[in-house]
């Protein structure tokens, strides 16, 4: 499933958001999006996914303007993990993770034998095996980011867009989700705020700042010591892990990072004269 983005603008109460986004994401790719708090990037992902709405001729999903998309055929197409996921009644985890599979069925017709294995194998595939008749308000936060995944899985999808799907899981399973979706024959689409899981499972790196693009490229391209400098306000050191064959970022403190900024200075001088 391919995606295309083209001169998306958005507003709220007239504040431009996001301005001028173009970006396209190949079959099968698995991108990431990185920037600060408020850069744009959960703005970019609902556009995407018609919370927000865009105009039309701005969004694509295998060259469909997604404008003119039903609902159950834009979950065919495209699978969602948002943020905002508050439920007030509730209901079995089973009964939760079914509903990723309305779209595949005619109206008032049940659930089917295929239907409960698809829900039971991306239960299991998301640790929550056992789990399929606890009531889904019962879990912890983290039980619940997995019930929601398994959803989205569930919907056999082509395309899944991802707002910061790791958020409120221990390492464990920051690990487990990003291993899980990067085993699927799909396109993936997701913000993340862990520029070290981004260096892991992505393709490719999008930076994001004050509601543009700014940057386009690989991991290795895109997450630098002087992007996380000048976007993140933080200093880091970079170094090349042997085992994973990834990049792998140190966060300094100030003092540390100031000394090893000055010591580029004072090369970088030397060098000169």
């Amino acid at each position: 499933m391919r995606l295309q983005v083209r001169q998306l603008n958005y507003q709220i109460d007239k504040t431009p958001i996001l301005k001028d986004i173009f970006l396209e994401i190949q079959e099968g790719e698995f991108v990431g999006l990185v920037g600060p708090n408020g850069c744009g990037k959960s703005t970019l992902l609902k556009a995407i996914y018609k919370t927000y709405k865009p105009e039309r001729d701005r969004v694509f999903v295998d060259g469909k303007d997604i404008c003119g998309l039903g609902p159950r055929e834009m979950a065919r197409e495209v699978a969602v993990m948002a943020q905002e996921n508050s439920v007030e009644f509730d209901l079995e985890v089973m009964d939760m993770v079914m509903y990723g599979r309305y779209s595949h069925r005619k109206f008032f017709e049940g659930e089917k034998k295929e239907d409960r294995e698809i829900c039971l194998h991306f239960i299991q595939e998301v640790g929550l095996e056992g789990y399929e008749h606890r009531s889904y308000l019962s879990l912890s936060g983290g039980e619940k980011q997995r019930v929601l995944l398994a959803r989205a899985l569930v919907q056999g999808s082509g395309l899944i867009v991802l707002d910061e799907p790791t958020n409120h899981l221990d390492v464990r399973f920051q690990y487990l989700i990003m291993q899980t979706l990067k085993k699927q024959d799909v396109t993936v689409f997701s913000s993340i705020h862990d520029l070290n899981l981004a260096a892991m499972y992505c393709d490719r790196i999008l930076l994001m700042d004050q509601g543009q693009i700014i940057e386009s490229g690989t991991p290795k391209e895109v997450i630098t010591v002087e992007n996380i400098d000048r976007i993140f306000g933080v200093r880091a050191q970079i170094t090349f892990n042997e085992l994973t064959g990834k990049i792998q970022v140190y966060y300094l403190p100030d003092e540390i990072g100031n000394q090893i900024l000055a010591g580029r200075h004072n090369l970088q001088k030397n060098s000169a004269q």
